[in-house]
Order: C-alpha cells, then sequence, then structure tokens
C-alpha cells in the first residue's frame, strides 16, 4: 500500500495497492511482508546473474603475480556446520615467546571490480540478510559459495594480516599483504569444542595434523581477550536463539546457542586484523572507512546506573563514562539470576555501530581503532576495506581532489551501508520474532518458568528461557490493585503489599497469541479456567477498544517504555544493540562477524 493522502483533521489518509502478497495465512506471507517493508530484493537481476557467470571457476597463473604464496601453510577455517560462504582462515603458531597469528580473507575485491555490475548490486544491497527460513546473500552464489569461498584443498586469492602477538596479547608487528593460499581443513565449531573442551578421539585422530595448532590458538584466544578486558572492552555474552523450522516452514523449537571456545578464537582472531587493519591505515592517513561505536548518551547511562542500584551495584558516572565502568558494573552481575536481564539491557542502553569515515573509536570493543575487513562476501564494508587497502599499496600518495573525491565517495557508501545493516538487522529480528509467537501460539494454556524482564504502570513483560517476552497485563493481577515504582522498577500491591520486580522469577500460562501482531498475553499461573476467559475477553476488548493501545504510561523505566512503544506497534522489543562487535552473530547458515 502506497500513501497518496496524507491525513488532515477530519480527513482520513488514502492510499493505493501497488501490490498484492497473497491472503492472510498463506505460508510464507508474513516472512514476505517484512522482506518487502525492509526492501530486501528477494532475486538478483539477470544482468548480474550473467555477470557471476562471467567470473572463472579457478584461479588462473596470471593471478599470482605480486601475491605471496603460502599455501604450504596448514589454514583451517571454522565455521558453523552448514556454512558454504567461507570468507576467513586462520593460522597460528609459537614464536620463540610470541605468537605469530595469520588471518586469511577471501580477496572478492579481485573478482569484484569497482563500479562494475557485480559492484553496483552488491553496493546496493549493503550487507547479506539472515532471515530465520532463508538467506538473501549480496554476491550471486556463484562468487560467495564458489571461486570467493576459501573451501579446503582448492587455491584461492586472499588479502592476508599476519601479527606478531606478545605474551599480553599486544600486536608487536604485523604485514598485510595480498596471497594465495590453500586451505587444509574445514572445521566446525562442535568439531573444534570437541577437540579442545572435550579431547574427542575420533576428532583428534582426524585432524591430527592440526591438533597442536588448535591447542595453541585456544592458549592465544585467552590472551588476546584478556588484553580486551583489561582495556575495559564489554561482553555481553548473552545467549541467542535459534527458530527450529520444519519442511513447511513451521516453528518446531527454539533453542538457546551459548558461545565456546570455539567462537571465541575466531572473535578474537578477527577482532585483532579488524584492529590492526583500521590502525594500519590511520597511520597512513588514507581515507577510509572506520566501523565506529560512538559513546552512550548521558541518560541512558544514568537510568542503566539506577537499575543497576537496585541490584546494589554501583556504577560511576564521570562526564565521558569510560567502557570500563560497565564492563566492572556488569561483573559484579555474574551468576546472579538478574544477570541475563541487567547484561541486555545495559546493550540496549548503548548507542549503535555504524560505519563512517571520521573515526572516533569503538566504545564497546574499548578500541581506539576499529573497521570490518573480515567478511567481504556478505558485507560491503568490508570489500571497500580491501579495496582500500589494494589502492594504497599500489600509490602510497594520492593528490588533494583524489583525496577529497574519494573521501566524498566513502561518506555516501558508509552512510547506505549503515542504513541497509539497520534494514537487515530489522528484517532478521522481525521474521525471527515473527517464528516465535507462531511457535508459543501452540503452547497456549502452558505454563512455563520466566524472569520479569520488564516493567511498566500497564503491567510486566516477563521473558521465557527460550527468549520468548509477553506481557502480563495488571489488569490480570487480580489479587490486588497494583501501583508502579518507577524508581524500583516493580508493581506493589496496595493492601498484600506483594511486589513484583525486575528480574524476579515468576511462573505464568499462555493466555493468547496474536500473531499477526506479535503480540503474546501472560497471565500468572494458577489461575481458574472461568478467570482465564474472564482476563481473555478483557484484553481482546482493550486491544480492539478506541485506544488500541496496551496501555503505556509516562513515568515508565527507558527501556520499559521502548517495550510499550514497540508493543503498541504490534513488534516486541529488543531496541539498539551492537551486540556483533563483540563476538560473531550466529545464524542459519554460518557464523556471522558483525562488529
Amino acid at each position: 500500500m502506497e500513501v497518496t493522502t496524507w491525513p488532515e483533521e477530519r480527513k482520513s489518509a488514502e492510499g493505493k495497492i501497488i501490490e498484492v502478497l497473497g491472503n492472510l495465512g498463506d505460508v510464507g506471507l508474513e516472512i514476505l511482508s517484512i522482506i518487502k517493508q525492509n526492501d530486501l530484493p528477494l532475486e538478483f537481476p539477470e544482468a548480474v546473474i550473467n555477470a557471476s557467470k562471467r567470473v572463472p571457476k579457478t584461479i588462473k597463473e596470471t593471478d599470482l603475480k605480486g601475491r605471496r604464496d603460502v599455501r604450504s601453510f596448514p589454514l583451517v577455517t571454522i565455521d558453523g556446520e552448514d556454512a558454504k560462504d567461507l570468507d576467513d582462515a586462520v593460522y597460528a603458531r609459537r614464536q620463540g615467546e610470541d605468537f605469530l597469528l595469520g588471518v586469511y580473507i577471501a580477496d572478492v575485491s579481485h573478482y569484484v571490480k569497482e563500479n562494475a555490475i557485480l559492484d553496483q548490486e552488491a553496493r546496493e544491497r549493503g550487507t547479506s540478510v539472515y532471515l530465520v527460513d532463508r538467506v538473501i546473500p549480496m554476491l550471486p552464489e556463484r562468487l560467495s559459495n564458489g571461486i570467493c569461498s576459501l573451501n579446503a584443498g582448492e587455491d584461492r586469492l586472499a588479502m592476508s594480516c599476519e601479527m606478531l602477538i606478545d605474551y599480553k596479547g599486544r600486536v608487536k608487528a604485523y604485514e598485510i599483504f595480498p596471497s594465495v593460499i590453500r586451505v587444509l581443513h574445514r572445521l566446525n565449531y562442535r568439531e573444534v569444542r570437541e577437540i579442545l573442551v572435550n579431547k574427542d578421539a575420533d576428532l583428534m585422530d582426524k585432524y591430527a595434523q592440526v591438533v597442536p595448532m588448535l591447542e595453541e590458538m585456544e592458549e592465544l584466544c585467552k590472551l588476546l581477550r584478556n588484553k580486551r578486558m583489561l582495556r575495559g572492552a564489554i561482553d555481553f555474552d548473552i545467549p541467542e536463539q535459534k527458530v527450529l523450522l520444519d519442511e513447511e516452514g513451521r516453528p518446531t523449537e527454539i533453542v538457546q546457542r551459548v558461545r565456546s571456545i570455539s567462537e571465541s578464537i575466531i572473535e578474537e582472531f578477527m577482532l585483532s586484523a579488524n584492529e590492526t587493519v583500521a590502525r594500519h591505515m590511520s597511520n597512513q592517513e588514507w581515507p577510509f572507512v572506520y566501523r565506529v561505536h560512538d559513546i552512550p548518551n548521558e541518560d541512558k547511562m544514568t537510568d542503566l546506573a539506577k537499575l543497576l542500584n537496585n541490584f546494589n551495584v554501583k556504577m560511576p558516572l564521570s562526564d565521558e563514562i569510560k567502557p570500563i565502568e560497565i564492563q566492572k558494573a556488569l561483573k559484579q552481575m555474574e551468576g546472579r539470576p538478574e544477570e541475563r536481564l541487567v547484561s541486555t539491557v545495559a546493550l540496549r542502553s548503548l548507542k549503535q555501530a555504524v560505519y563512517q569515515v571520521d573515526n572516533v573509536g569503538h566504545f564497546g570493543l574499548a578500541a581506539e581503532y576499529y573497521a570490518h575487513f573480515t567478511s567481504p562476501i556478505r558485507r560491503y564494508p568490508d570489500l571497500i576495506v580491501h579495496r582500500l587497502l589494494r589502492e594504497w599499496m599500489h600509490n602510497h600518495e594520492l593528490s588533494a581532489k583524489q583525496r577529497d573525491k574519494l573521501e566524498t565517495e566513502l561518506d555516501e557508501i558508509a552512510t547506505h551501508s549503515s542504513i541497509r545493516e539497520r534494514a537487515a538487522a530489522d528484517a532478521e529480528r522481525a521474521t525471527v520474532d515473527f517464528k516465535k509467537t507462531e511457535y508459543m501460539a501452540g503452547h497456549i494454556g502452558e505454563e512455563f518458568e520466566g524472569t520479569i524482564s520488564g516493567v511498566t504502570a500497564f503491567g510486566m513483560f516477563v521473558e521465557l528461557a527460550n527468549g520468548v517476552e509477553g506481557l502480563v497485563h495488571v489488569s490480570s493481577l487480580t489479587d490486588d490493585y497494583y501501583e508502579f515504582q518507577e524508581q524500583q522498577y516493580s508493581l506493589i500491591g496496595e493492601h498484600t503489599r506483594k511486589v513484583y520486580r525486575l528480574g524476579d522469577k515468576v511462573t505464568i500460562e499462555v493466555l493468547q497469541v496474536n500473531i499477526a501482531e506479535r503480540n503474546i498475553d501472560f497471565i500468572m499461573a494458577g489461575q481458574s479456567a472461568a478467570m482465564r476467559e474472564h482476563l481473555r475477553a478483557q484484553l481482546l476488548g482493550r486491544r480492539e477498544g478506541p485506544s488500541q493501545q496496551r496501555g503505556s504510561k509516562a513515568g515508565t523505566a527507558s527501556f520499559s517504555a521502548k517495550k510499550a512503544a514497540d508493543r503498541k506497534k504490534g513488534k516486541a522489543s529488543r531496541g539498539k544493540s551492537v551486540k556483533g562487535d563483540v563476538g560473531r552473530k550466529f545464524d542459519k547458515s554460518k557464523s556471522k562477524k558483525r562488529k
């Protein structure tokens, strides 16, 4: 629907139908609607597909000119089991008291030439999009899963960053250079975890040639992580949920995924390479696209400090808060029942990481320099970073006119890429939330343990162990009249003085689910059948009443207000996130390094 006339006083808005996506209830219609809402492309134009077919399937001898041959190195890739677009390979070994770490990234820029049709399409898309039931790639499959993918046993072109790292995790020396590589083994996270944690005999025998290297990688990973923590990086180790679907796309289960040592190894190695490349290009004073994360809003930090204070955790509020202050506060929450909740609120309190040509550092990582270098198959800024590296290697100098022109172009690319990244993230979140709602529709009447994740004047949000969030409306709390205490993030019974506060464990029953609006209503467990029907009718009447809202009121805590606003829109609240900036984000096709 396209709006043709906006509403004025007593005149309603007018519009016209521009496309019919299907009938209400059609399988896949909601996902298709989300795709359209976020302006995501479903297919590649024929001209782009034809251009991809002209890209060679193998490298040629002439491609090796000017490249360092590291095909003798026992490189490995470590990804999800079903990943097909493998854009990073790694290698590590002890060198005296130091470690040599090599990060080898697919040289996509060799095949996707500037302003060619493949480049134009990739730039417009900005990123691959990982929805709950499909992947919308940035590049055609012939490139992403073919010549650009670092498949084991095949010669591939790469852009490499080799770093000499001391016993404190500091980069002492580095080299960035084009190379030709041949991956020895394609490993997955499960295999590496089984080797390092459980010492699986069969896997250790199968990968005997690289097991010692994996053990050294684990040691190096811990050094690098310790260095980051010492400088103040914030590590939001919040489990993510994956919705499992059947062959018809219907949700069958929601599972938690927790980061293990195998994911941490890749995370730390990619972070090191990204920082090293960004620092290098800054030192060269070359126009560049940085990944930046600005300092958080003062009001958000004040709200976070108030929340932490409720759990007897003090977070100092300085004129310019430092990431280490947040890190130390969250450290005090470790092991407590409210840990996950507080971490989530802290994450939502930070600004969104973006791309830009002016470097302001990365707050969440406590990094002075940061860029995206490690995923050019699925992120356009990474592809641009590779081009800039190659241009610097070949030229080393720019005229004032060239510099101005390049900086203008990069600024436009950075802005567009940030917009497309946000659209992709919104679409990913929306499809997962939809499937969560669809899943819970099959569990009406069932009881679950949950944690109060938000408290407002009109009720409380409860998050279940599987990540599903629903609303217990205050009108369903029939044992008393409950008042909202903003400073304590709680609802208190006027007569009984019974308290429901943020972080409390509760047992709820799924009362009703509105799949179209992605709303889930809970009630406290133990209600009679008659009361359930009364509450169901009452909540339905409230939703369909003149205001058509759930009851957002002034005075609600900031993050709860966000939940309320989202609930009025029919969406689950998730807020802004820089989550991927402290690790790979998991998805159905591979682990994504959204930093």
